[in-house]
């Protein structure tokens, strides 16, 4: 690989590092807190907070424009040609925009909660969602940090920032319930967690922007607002229809199903889908800095190291979501309990959207937006918005939850379908179909002892997690060597960036050198 696909891929490992570990940490923490809370208010009350946030997260949809993808491409593509100085500025129109806007769509939800209530048929739970709405102005400035702690490769400010988000939620959510406040704790613990960390967040990246503001010629803010506009509109409208999804799922859910027990197990089980969003969703913001780094590069570059990373991407999410099916039944039970019967099944039939990763369902778009083709997005969002919106209200009228989540996959299914095909013929990208079929077929073959070991054996949950899980990941890496997955120039390029990444060292080295001794052992043989 050339040294400049190399710098790129170095950058984005180490982006991609800090944010899987940052984002896996808070996810954690954030997962202790969800389950301790939900197992506090029970399945009913639990699905009276999932509702209640439900409207402040989709008004906050439209705070975006945008911006914040706008700022990743920009802060990363000027650092990349040399215009350093524009960054401040460009990152400063950003956040004054979106804290505008933000401000205002708090007040509408704030006046209309009663409404609001009442459209989701639970008119009881408006004092809720007025109390959840205060948490849309920090979470503008928690966001528009994150994306600019990417675009200017320190994703470390960012895996800081959501760690104290996640820290302080959680304890004030837990201590809150315990206190007695039920429903009203949980959602103060929600607001409070934003503004703490937008607030520390803002702050770094304050001393941070001004050692890059020193001597530059300032732009103005409406030639900023231009830039990110023109880039912005088309992801703003495929951010409003895809961010819109998982809301009109509640409302699906609110209309076709009694009570509030479903809610609250499906809420359960997309709590643990969460935890593989934290690295598909890490490895995707990424990519999009590297991409746009490589804008000005040749195809024969894009085409290479495209092809490296959806090859990554499927040894990291494919094994993760098979093992995660396999021992669905087992995590809900000892993370949840009993009273959460059909979260297990709502997990299982969830997982498999991310086995789309094969034909680049998580690294297709940052291709696009890196590119600057952010209206190829937009066709792709629209597909996956139109065919959910036409199969979920009959799929989930007839089949409940379980229909709703067939019509998820569907409708991401046929879209990346359509992203693919765009790929290869625009821009002539290329899949290692042959390396992924070897990925998939590994996975499933690593799944076998551990299935065996919960249909054979009668251990605790805990135990087969622990035996199982283990015993999967020893098969996978012993039965997947990298040379078989990828090219000798690729393994290099690879074996340079963990010795150059310190963290990353201590968790990849050990492997690539069990990696070594294996085919070293098959060689004798």
């Amino acid at each position: 690989m050339t040294d400049e696909l190399v710098e790129v891929a170095e950058d984005s490992a180490r982006g991609g590092f800090f944010l899987v570990s940052g984002n896996a940490l808070a996810m954690v923490i954030m997962a202790f807190g969800s389950i301790l809370v939900g197992r506090l208010l029970g399945p009913e009350l639990y699905g009276q907070y999932a509702l209640a946030l439900v409207v402040p997260q989709l008004l906050f949809l439209f705070t975006d424009l945008g911006i914040n993808q706008a700022i990743i491409r920009f802060a990363a593509s000027l650092r990349a040609t040399g215009e350093v100085g524009r960054v401040t500025r460009i990152i400063q129109s950003g956040m004054l925009l979106r804290v505008i806007i933000g401000m205002t769509i708090f007040a509408v939800n704030f006046a209309l909660a009663g409404l609001f209530a009442v459209f989701l048929n639970r008119p009881n739970i408006a004092m809720y969602i007025q109390i959840a709405s205060i948490s849309i102005i920090f979470q503008v400035v928690y966001t528009t940090v994150a994306s600019a702690s990417v675009g200017l490769d320190k994703t470390e400010y960012n895996a800081l920032t959501v760690n104290i988000h996640a820290t302080v939620k959680t304890t004030l959510s837990i201590i809150l319930v315990l206190l007695g406040f039920s429903v009203t704790g949980a959602i103060i613990g929600h607001v409070g967690g934003y503004i703490i960390a937008s607030i520390i967040g803002a702050g770094i990246l304050f001393f941070k922007l001004l050692n890059l503001s020193r001597g530059c010629e300032k732009d103005s803010f409406v030639k900023n607002f231009r830039i990110l506009a023109s880039y912005g509109m088309p992801l703003y409208v495929s951010i409003l229809l895809i961010g819109f999804l998982p809301l009109y799922q509640n409302l699906m859910l609110a209309f076709f199903t009694t009570g509030y027990i479903d809610i609250g197990n499906f809420k359960a089980a997309t709590n643990f889908i969460a935890l593989i969003s934290v690295l598909s969703m890490s490895i995707t913001t990424a990519l999009l800095p590297a991409f746009s780094k490589l804008n000005s590069s040749t195809s024969e570059k894009i085409k290479s190291f495209f092809k490296l990373a959806n090859k990554y991407t499927c040894l990291l999410v494919i094994p993760t979501t098979t093992l995660i099916i396999i021992f669905s039944k087992e995590i809900v039970q000892i993370i949840y309990g009993s009273a959460f019967q059909s979260a297990p099944l709502f997990l299982a039939t969830y997982c498999p959207l991310f086995f789309l990763v094969a034909i680049g369902y998580l690294n297709l778009t940052s291709l696009f937006n890196g590119l600057g083709e952010t209206r190829i997005t937009l066709k792709m969002t629209f597909i996956n918005f139109l065919v959910f919106i036409v199969l979920a209200p009959v799929l989930s009228k007839t089949y409940g939850v379980i229909g709703l989540i067939v019509a998820s996959l569907i409708s991401n299914a046929t879209a990346t379908s359509y992203a693919s095909y765009m790929a290869r013929a625009s821009f002539k990208i290329e899949f290692a179909t042959r390396s992924i079929i070897k990925i998939y077929l590994v996975s499933a073959m690593s799944g076998i002892p551990s299935l065996m070991l919960l249909h054979f054996t009668s251990f605790p949950e805990l135990f087969n997690i622990i035996v199982g899980g283990a015993l999967y990941f020893l098969i996978y890496a012993t039965l997947t060597p990298l040379t078989q997955i990828i090219s000798n120039s690729e393994l290099q390029t690879v074996t340079y960036i963990v010795e150059k990444i310190r963290p990353l060292t201590l968790i990849a080295k050990p492997l690539l050198k069990y990696q070594g001794k294996i085919l070293d052992m098959r060689a004798n043989t």
